[in-house]
């Protein structure tokens, strides 16, 4: 489904990912992990087309989209989801997911001076969808509620939400289980396979190695922007350049 080739961001004399080569198959959980400044971020926003890179190319089913505008990616199919969750705060829970599926509209500044029945069609089939993806991440009870005064963890289940109302094909998830609980961690998991058995393609960064491993099927690990492993989880466990470069020995764990 995705395809890199010597991708590489450089900012001045920094290669944030420096000739990173990649495939991604469909209908699996792909994961990205290394330490912090490792270039992962950066290789999200990269294919995402929220900046270009340097050099290289980026290949989505077949398509080049290398340098392509972050919105004309997204009705591509590829959503993505950020640490820090992004939210209308002020706004219910449902709207925020509203907004996700105008993605998939034609309506234009015209059809909202006449209240065109374009228009009105179309704000019925975001709610709808909405209300759709709401049940999906388990959440169809707080859709009235305020964004800012839901749970951290709820968060990051409309963050899943606003995602999936684009019907996205391929998901790019940034740290998704960033500061909630193992139990909370867990359910989560869940949630992303659940995504997967309904045909969608999971890309991930996280640091959570019980859960990385638990979860994908592949993993690629980035140090200093370059990719220094891939396989599957017990590949990549028993790598000795990912044990010193991220992952420490069992002496190191017990020191």
């Amino acid at each position: 489904m995705l395809k890199i080739n010597n991708l590489t961001k450089r900012f001045g004399g920094l290669a944030a990912v420096n000739n990173v080569s990649i495939e991604f198959e469909a209908n699996k959980i792909n994961a990205i992990i290394g330490p912090n400044g490792a270039g992962k971020s950066t290789f999200f926003n990269l294919v995402a087309g929220a900046m270009p890179p340097t050099e290289g190319t980026i290949e989505y089913q077949g398509m080049n989209i290398t340098g392509m505008a972050c919105d004309r990616i997204a009705r591509l199919g590829i959503a993505r989801t950020f640490q820090t969750t992004m939210l209308f705060e002020e706004s219910t829970v449902l709207d925020n997911l509203i907004v996700g599926h105008r993605l998939r509209t034609q309506s234009r500044l015209w059809d909202v001076i006449i209240n065109s029945r374009r228009l009105r069609d179309e704000e019925a089939k975001c709610r709808a969808r909405a209300q759709e993806v709401l049940d999906f991440v388990g959440l169809s009870h707080i859709g009235h509620r305020i964004t800012a005064d839901i749970s951290q963890e709820e968060k990051k289940r409309v963050a899943f939400a606003l995602a999936l109302a684009t019907d996205p094909e391929l998901v790019l998830l940034d740290e998704p289980a960033g500061g909630i609980n193992p139990e909370e961690t867990e359910n989560l998991a869940g949630l992303i396979r659940k995504m997967v058995d309904h045909g969608v393609t999971v890309c991930l960064i996280e640091h959570k190695m019980d859960m990385i491993m638990s979860l994908a099927d592949k993993i690629m690990v980035l140090d200093h922007g370059e990719k220094i492993a891939e396989g599957t989880p017990e590949e990549v466990r028993n790598n000795p350049v990912v044990i010193e470069a991220y992952l420490g020995s069992d002496e190191d764990a017990a020191a």
